[in-house]
């Protein structure tokens, strides 16, 4: 997600152009058009009232984790916005990255690097600096969150996917491999309200479905994240959300981390056997209708199949779906004097 500064569209005329141009499109009259204007620049102005501007920078979680574990370090970089750089939580091992680095250690039994270059209120044009930072550690794996502020400054998302496709390129061309969560559902946080809401939940399922369709043709891995918080922050606001009612708490950066790591681990070939059975979701499909079904189904892995031996069929390329079991990546801090005490192994 973006920087609480940018919850909304960043330029009024933007939004009252936008809902002008859906008015129309549906026959409105020009009275609708302006009235539904008016509802939108009124609640992008109660949102910024409602949400708090970014204070603090979240706590930086470079560094080695699962040292205890022979063999030389994997290194894994951390790109995007502040849902990346776990903006939100006040202890570096309850940021996604260490989550991440702890998980991935835990399971192949050696160390990991953690090089964190996400930055918070980062849009998609932000990644090549990122990128470029990151290379230079030579990584194996990258996992990028990007998105969210694209949706509230309304990027185009055709200009979005076009720095999120540079990115991965850059990245698959270094001989790392890459994992792209997706676009979450700006219309699961509680301060925007409906219709600013309505739209909010379309943008960033747009984005999302075009984010899998580049991210994979350009040889990465996606994981829909979508409205995956969505119905606990609704039942437990308090606990799921941060203090900014915005970006997720401790408790909901470890869900998304859970659902991120088995395609991780996969990306890396030290995934898990396929059941012989499917779950139902799951399959082939073509790149296009793959990216749409993840898009509404939050936890959903995209990522490049072959049929007979063909990338592409008569619908373009190839797409496997895949809905993995999430996996735990390490306890989650209780309220009370026992959060201050360690809940993972392996930090440096």
């Amino acid at each position: 997600m973006g920087d609480a500064g940018s919850v909304v569209p960043a330029g009024w005329q933007r939004a009252r152009r936008i809902a002008r141009v859906a008015a129309i499109g549906t026959g409105a009259t020009v009275a609708a058009t302006v009235a539904t204007g008016g509802v939108l620049l009124g609640q992008a102005r109660q949102a910024r009232r409602t949400i708090p501007m970014a204070e603090a920078p979240p706590p930086r979680c470079d560094g080695t984790y699962g040292a205890k574990f022979p063999g030389p370090p994997m290194t894994m970089v951390i790109l995007g916005d502040s849902s990346a750089a776990g903006y939100g939580v006040h202890r570096r091992r309850e940021t996604p990255g260490a989550l991440l680095a702890t998980g991935l250690s835990r399971r192949l039994r050696r160390p990991v690097r953690l090089h964190r270059y996400a930055v918070v209120g980062s849009l998609s044009v932000g990644l090549r600096p990122q990128v470029e930072s990151a290379l230079e550690v030579e990584p194996d794996i990258a996992v990028i969150l990007i998105g969210g502020n694209d949706v509230t400054n309304r990027t185009p998302p055709p200009l979005a996917v076009r720095y999120l496709v540079d990115a991965v390129r850059a990245l698959r061309a270094a001989g790392c491999e890459v994992v792209v969560g997706t676009c979450p559902d700006l219309g699961a946080i509680r301060p925007i309200q409906p219709p600013l809401r309505w739209l909010a939940r379309r943008w960033s399922r747009q984005l999302a479905a075009a984010q899998t369709v580049a991210v994979v043709e350009a040889g990465g891995r996606t994981v829909s994240l979508g409205d995956m918080l969505g119905p606990r922050f609704a039942a437990e606001p308090t606990r799921m959300f941060a203090w900014d009612r915005f970006h997720p708490s401790a408790e909901g950066y470890a869900v998304a981390a859970a659902a991120l790591l088995p395609t991780v681990l996969s990306a890396l070939g030290a995934g898990q056997e396929r059941r012989a059975t499917a779950a139902r979701g799951e399959g082939v499909r073509s790149l296009p209708e793959a990216a749409h079904e993840a898009a509404r189904y939050a936890g959903t892995e995209v990522s490049g199949t072959l049929v007979r031996g063909r990338d592409r069929g008569p619908g373009g390329r190839w797409a496997q779906l895949r809905r993995r079991a999430f996996f735990a990546v390490g306890a989650v801090p209780q309220p009370g004097p026992a959060a201050d005490s360690p809940t993972l192994e392996g930090l440096a």
